[in-house]
């Protein structure tokens, strides 16, 4: 699966599948440097991810500040032929202060066995 560099960071698009909903999504950061995958909350919403009203927030901490997130699984997330399926996903904001619709990070690099060819520019398994 080939990605793009854009502001000199890694972008690539995955299907996430939740229920009966399929989306393509599109200005994925392929992130080594977070531990877990995130997704927008407008996307959530679009795949019926929301958050629970007794449902427990979580703050977590990168490069560009801290974040309140909820968790949830997902049914699955598709790059390229590879798919990983029942997957902890985080849901939030993303405000960073350009057009970021989630995170791919390392939870689901090492789930989906998938390797980074920086001068190939692609991710495959």
């Amino acid at each position: 699966m080939k990605f793009e560099l854009k502001y000199g960071i890694t972008f690539i698009s995955a299907i996430f599948k939740h229920g009966d909903k399929e989306i393509l999504i599109d200005n994925i950061v392929i992130d080594t440097g977070s531990g877990g995958t995130i997704l927008s909350t407008e996307i959530a919403f679009e795949l019926g991810l929301e958050a629970e009203q007794n449902g427990t927030l979580h703050r977590i901490r990168g490069v560009g500040g801290t974040e309140f997130v909820y968790e949830k699984a997902i049914d699955s997330i598709q790059l390229g032929n590879v798919e990983v399926c029942n997957f902890q996903i985080q849901i939030g904001a993303m405000n960073y202060g350009f057009g970021i619709n989630a995170i791919l990070g390392m939870n689901f690099l090492n789930a989906g066995k998938l390797l980074i060819d920086c001068g190939n520019l692609e991710i495959r398994q």
